[in-house]
């Protein structure tokens, strides 16, 4: 055998030999190769061969099937601390620096305690002053619980003034009290009769008509402490029907519930808010009422009497943002019937003031965020502002709910945010601020311990 030189012509030659050496008689050390046996031992490996390439491939076709398909990972959710809003200062209430008063709240009971309604603030709210002409509620009361209307503007019975109704007017004039003409002969309503005393406060009418309806001063007086005591008023005493008498007492205690009684008639409740005496024959004349259409006030009656002060017995109605407020207060023996509307301004106004409307959350502010396993992030945000509204210094409380997060798009609610303070709540939606697009394919093929949970 030539030695190989690595030419073309020696790879030729070898290649021939090792064809040649295949082919040719065995050496006598070996067994006889069978040229079947051997193809079948070819395809064989050639079968594992291809199995094992189609294994291979079918794991990784499977991999990326898988891996491309599979679910995402949940996204993150991070929520921020929230704190609520300092409360506002507390509300200064301008009390009445004089005298004896006594204040009720219907509306807020929430806020101001549920013994607001009955007497949510006093000085004196059982000491007995002299009322003045506050009287003649009570004798109109007295009166058309005898003779009752059928309606607020029902005109009722006609009431014609003798002599002796005509000789009153010179009594009370020469009393320096409030009166009005009365002719001898003359008549009225007893609509008007009623209008007359309790919007001008004229005396001659409050007693004419007290005779006319008890038959007598005596009569009255009788039937005044029947009604009194029927009405719980236990600590008012009623000696004539005008208040120009100083034993006509009674206190800022007594004096709410009374308030109460007149609201509730109709008749009296619509009189006591006019603003001007309305009726025919007398000259005009405004409401001694000075305050009605201020502050709220749209009743009830003033009573001033000289050596015992200003008294006023007010019903006002005061819109807050935290509904409506009824309130009813009396101030006994105020140094003039100006201070008196000073100081009772001035209260209703502190009171109006302590409600406050305070902002609890800005549109845009960041509450959480919402982050993905890829990378992305979005921001979790109040869609709008929100706001409370206040008395005083109501303590503020916040709450979020617990975020629901599946997929992520602009816009998309995930949460709310609730401020509460007394009976007011204000919701706000929690929106996300972008969108979380899902990962592209490589991240799917290149991240299997973030897509698996490996």
């Amino acid at each position: 055998m030539a030695p190989h030189n690595g030419s073309p012509d020696g790879v030729t030659q070898l290649s021939a030999m090792l064809r040649e050496a295949e082919y040719s008689e065995p050496h006598a050390d070996h067994e006889p190769v069978d040229p079947i046996r051997r193809r079948q031992q070819r395809r064989r490996r050639g079968l594992i061969v291809g199995l094992s390439a189609l294994v291979v491939v079918g794991i990784v076709g499977g991999y990326v099937g898988v891996s491309l398909s599979a679910p995402l990972p949940a996204l993150a959710v991070e929520t921020t601390a929230l704190r609520a809003p300092e409360p506002p200062a507390p509300a200064t209430i301008l009390t009445p620096p004089e005298g004896a008063w006594a204040i009720s709240v219907a509306g807020a009971e929430e806020y101001l305690g549920a013994d607001a309604a009955g007497i949510w603030a006093t000085s004196g709210a059982d000491e007995s002053r002299p009322i003045a002409s506050i009287t003649k509620l009570i004798t109109a009361l007295m009166i058309l619980d005898a003779k009752p209307l059928a309606a607020s503007d029902d005109p009722g019975p006609t009431l014609t003034f003798d002599k002796a109704d005509h000789d009153l007017y010179d009594k009370y004039y020469v009393l320096g009290a409030t009166i009005a003409k009365m002719p001898t002969g003359s008549s009225l309503s007893l609509h008007d009769v009623l209008e007359t005393m309790l919007v001008v406060s004229a005396c001659n009418y409050a007693e004419a008509a007290a005779g006319w309806a008890f038959g007598s001063q005596s009569g009255f007086l009788a039937a005044a402490r029947s009604w009194l005591a029927a009405n719980g008023l236990e600590h008012t005493t009623i000696v004539e029907p005008t208040g120009i008498d100083a034993r006509n007492v009674s206190t800022p205690r007594d004096l709410l519930a009374l308030g109460r009684l007149a609201m509730a008639n109709p008749a009296i409740a619509d009189i006591v808010a006019s603003e001007t005496l309305d009726v025919p024959g007398l000259e005009f004349r405004s409401n001694t009422n000075t305050l009605l259409g201020v502050s709220g006030v749209y009743g009830v009656k003033t009573g001033t009497l000289e050596g015992s002060g200003s008294n006023l017995l007010f019903a006002a109605r005061l819109a807050t943002g935290a509904g409506q407020l009824d309130i009813l207060g009396v101030l006994l023996g105020g140094t003039s019937h100006d201070a008196v509307d000073r100081e009772i301004r001035a209260w209703l106004e502190s009171i109006a003031a302590g409600f406050q409307r305070v902002t609890v959350g800005e549109a845009g502010r960041t509450v959480g965020t919402v982050s993905s396993a890829w990378g992305e992030q979005a921001r979790m945000v109040l869609e709008s502002g929100g706001s409370l509204e206040l008395w005083s210094d109501t303590e503020i409380a916040v709450s979020m709910t617990a975020p629901t997060v599946t997929s992520a798009v602009a816009g998309q609610q995930v949460a709310s945010v609730t401020w509460t303070a007394g009976p007011e709540a204000a919701t706000v939606p929690v929106v996300l601020d972008t969108t979380i697009s899902e990962p592209d394919a490589w991240w799917r093929l290149t991240h299997p311990a973030e897509l698996f949970g490996w």
